[in-house]
């Protein structure tokens, strides 16, 4: 016998259990139908037994009867295990009634044979027999039970007969309760597997439905008439229905012609989305069309045919995707912190607006820069600088229009194109409004900031130029209007393109000079402050060219930074300096200024320990000379260096000190060895007692750190007396020494002393 658990799902057994219960209106009738035959059989027979079989039976059939009425409201909370106890219950009883109507047919078979009462046993019992198929299949037990109890009595009676033939006949019987099993377990396992293919096909569909009506996107689905036979919630919400039935048996022109009326698509967008979906649907290709409803919304469609399977149109709110490829477009082509265009785009705007037009017409380009924002950068920090910049767009935003176009062009440079001028004056008055609206000051986080700039200019005709090109004069006229001392601006002229070319001309100069090795090094003098004699020397560059003579520094040196080359100018001067140091007297030592390029990387460190090994000289005999410059660059990384370099073993002096920004805090977080005042605090020390008191603070405050102190720019026998009677340096170094000579000068005045009063007298 199939237990339930093995037999059918858990959730099927229960339901065959309720069915157990249901039509119970039978077991009344039956019970009716089983006592009106014993009762028949009593009548005929007159024994007693059959009057009281007849009043059990339907006795059994009232109490059968109730006690499943009784049961309704029970059996929906019926579960696996509740449903196990409710179906012992339903064989208890089921076996009961069966055994009795058993007994009524051994009765009739065996103890009072009689035709009648035979053939109303037979009948009655077979009928019971068919009824446990339909009523029962649901337990297997309760037919296996009810058929034994039934047909064990009959069958026993039969061969109590004792006749060949009786007996035949109740051995057939016993096979027959398995067949009827067997009748019941087909019954069974058919209604199972229906139930179950129905309770899968129910998930499955369900399954669908919740992913069709879960799914982000609108799903319409198109039959082979071109109507909607299947619709999603979304779909349904996105088109102005109230649930997804009502979009079905619609065409596609009905549903956009909804949005239409719902006023979330224009007459134009509904006639290209027509267009686009028909086309994409007739032809079996995917299509993809973007919307922009009216609501600020935007909806990507895609259709594809399905030739005999269903067409489907889907459909996305793709509102953030287009708004964040919108944020891209325009975070790639405009400045973040100003909002103005970046130099791409301006110049993609800029070559449209000169191709378009009239060609003869005039155009107007102007470069404007800060004056002086790497100082407020580096002072008060890039915050502040960021708010400067900002201040100065909105004022150069003021005067956009479809003429004037303003863009920041990166750091502190901006660009304004002018698209048409009538001629250079005209330029001339509309520019110099824009350039006079930046002067003056502005608040930035409680600093009062200086609002100057520089600028300069080029007008030209459309037809002759392009951004480049007029972007270079006006890079041009901007290099002059700072020359000439910064605060204004500049027009483009022809001889400043021409200053242009000889600047280029002197770069590549320069180069080939540095490449054969044509530039000189010279010394110029240290003199100890009380012996008066030379203790060392300053290493400097000189570059005779060979055409225009000698350039000075203050152009080739700037030159060289310019073009990322000012390095290898410092290790021609390092070499050198190296080398000829080696030949002086011992007591002699040289300086070498590295510039603030050389400190990018831990590579000068490594430059300064081959030069010194290359040539023989003592760490202790050279002085790197370091500028705020470098300092101002990359703090952090430009002390590690200088750590680095005191462990090679030679000194390290501050360069031009009191002329960056805040000298005073190196003084006492770096490791040098000595302090380099510039000359500009010797000007005014004849007359001025302020910058006397301000020149021995400086050096009485070096002395106090352990520095020592050098002056620079001593030219006259008045201010060498003033430092050595009230300052007292260690050392001065000055033109009043004489200007800067070769190695072989210096070894020749390394015995020569100095006084205040003569130019020099020899000790010999």
């Amino acid at each position: 016998m199939a237990n339930h658990d093995s037999d059918v799902p858990k959730d099927v057994y229960v339901q065959f259990v309720r069915s157990l219960f249901e039509s119970k209106n039978i077991l009344l009738v039956g019970a009716l139908c089983h006592a009106v035959v014993p009762l028949m059989a009593y009548v005929r027979t007159q024994r007693p037994i059959f009057a009281i079989l007849s009043v059990a039976l339907l006795g059994i059939g009232i109490w059968r009867y109730l006690w499943v009425r009784s049961s309704q409201a029970q059996l929906d909370l019926l579960n696996d295990t509740s449903a196990r106890k409710w179906e012992n219950n339903y064989i208890f009883k089921g076996a009961v009634q069966g055994f009795f109507l058993g007994t009524f047919g051994f009765v009739s078979i065996y103890l009072y044979p009689d035709q009648f009462v035979e053939l109303g046993a037979a009948a009655v019992n077979l009928g019971s027999l068919i009824t446990v198929v339909g009523r029962n299949y649901g337990s297997s037990r309760m037919v296996f039970v009810f058929s034994t109890t039934l047909l064990a009595p009959i069958a026993l009676a039969l061969i109590l007969r004792g006749d060949l033939a009786h007996v035949f006949l109740g051995i057939l019987t016993i096979p027959f309760i398995f067949v009827i099993m067997r009748s019941a377990d087909e019954v069974r396992k058919i209604l199972a597997r229906a139930v179950t293919e129905r309770r899968n096909a129910d998930q499955l569909a369900q399954r669908f439905d919740r992913a069709l009506n879960t799914m982000s996107q609108g799903l319409v689905m198109f039959g082979p008439a071109g109507r909607v036979v299947v619709a999603n919630a979304q779909a349904a919400q996105a088109l102005g229905f109230q649930n997804s039935e009502q979009p079905l048996g619609r065409t596609l022109k009905s549903l956009l012609m909804r949005g239409v009326a719902g006023g979330l698509l224009s007459s134009k967008d509904f006639r290209y989305a027509q267009a686009q979906l028909t086309r994409a649907l007739s032809k079996g290709q995917g299509k993809r069309v973007l919307l922009r409803l009216t609501d600020g919304r935007h909806l990507e469609f895609s259709a594809r045919e399905g030739k005999d399977e269903l067409a489907v149109v889907t459909f996305d709110d793709v509102t953030q995707r287009v708004e964040a490829e919108e944020k891209i477009r325009h975070m790639a082509r405009y400045d973040s912190l100003t909002n103005l265009p970046n130099r791409a785009h301006f110049q993609e705007m800029v070559k449209d607006l000169m191709a378009a037009g009239d060609q003869n017409r005039l155009c107007g380009l102007a470069v404007v820069d800060l004056d002086d924002f790497k100082s407020v950068n580096d002072t008060l920090g890039h915050p502040v600088g960021d708010g400067l910049i900002y201040a100065v767009a909105e004022r150069l935003a003021e005067f956009e229009s479809d003429n004037v176009k303003v863009s920041r062009f990166g750091g502190d440079e901006f660009t304004v194109f002018f698209n048409r001028v009538e001629d250079e004056r005209d330029f001339y008055v509309q520019f110099d409004e824009i350039f006079s609206r930046l002067r003056g000051s502005v608040d930035i986080a409680g600093h009062m900031l200086p609002t100057q700039a520089s600028g300069g200019a080029v007008v030209t005709p459309a037809r002759d130029s392009d951004v480049d090109a007029m972007m270079v004069k006006s890079d041009l006229a901007l290099y002059r209007a700072k020359e000439q001392g910064k605060n204004g601006w500049r027009l483009f002229e022809a001889e400043m393109d021409q200053a242009f070319r000889d600047r280029q001309t002197l770069k590549s100069d320069l180069r080939s000079a540095i490449r054969a090795n044509s530039l000189r090094v010279v010394y110029q003098p240290i003199v100890d402050i009380k012996s008066m004699r030379i203790s060392g020397c300053e290493a400097l560059c000189r570059w005779n060219h060979p055409e225009l003579g000698a350039i000075s520094p203050s152009v080739f040196i700037p030159l060289a930074e310019e073009m990322g080359i000012v390095s290898e100018i410092s290790t021609i001067v390092l070499e050198a300096a190296c080398r000829e140091c080696v030949r002086w007297p011992e007591h002699l030592g040289v300086s070498v200024n590295l510039s603030a390029k050389d400190f990018y990387n831990g590579s000068v460190v490594d430059k300064v320990r081959e030069a010194l090994s290359n040539a023989g000289l003592a760490p202790h005999r050279l002085e790197i000379e370091v500028t705020e410059t470098a300092l101002l660059d990359d703090r952090t990384s430009t002390s590690q260096y200088i750590e680095e370099l005191k462990k090679v073993g030679v000194r390290i002096a501050l360069d031009d000190f009191g002329t960056g920004y805040s000298s005073l805090s190196y003084l006492h977080t770096l490791p040098l060895d000595r302090v380099k005042i510039d000359g500009s605090f010797l000007r005014d020390i004849a007359g001025d007692a302020r910058s006397r008191q301000l020149l021995i603070g400086i050096i009485n405050l070096s002395r106090n750190l352990g520095l020592a102190v050098t002056v620079e720019g001593v030219e006259t026998f008045e201010q060498l007396r003033f430092l050595r009677e009230s300052t007292k340096p260690d050392r001065v170094q000055g033109f009043l020494f004489g200007s800067a000579l070769t190695s072989t000068g210096i070894k020749t005045i390394s015995d020569m002393e100095w006084s205040t009063d003569e130019r020099f007298v020899g000790t010999g």
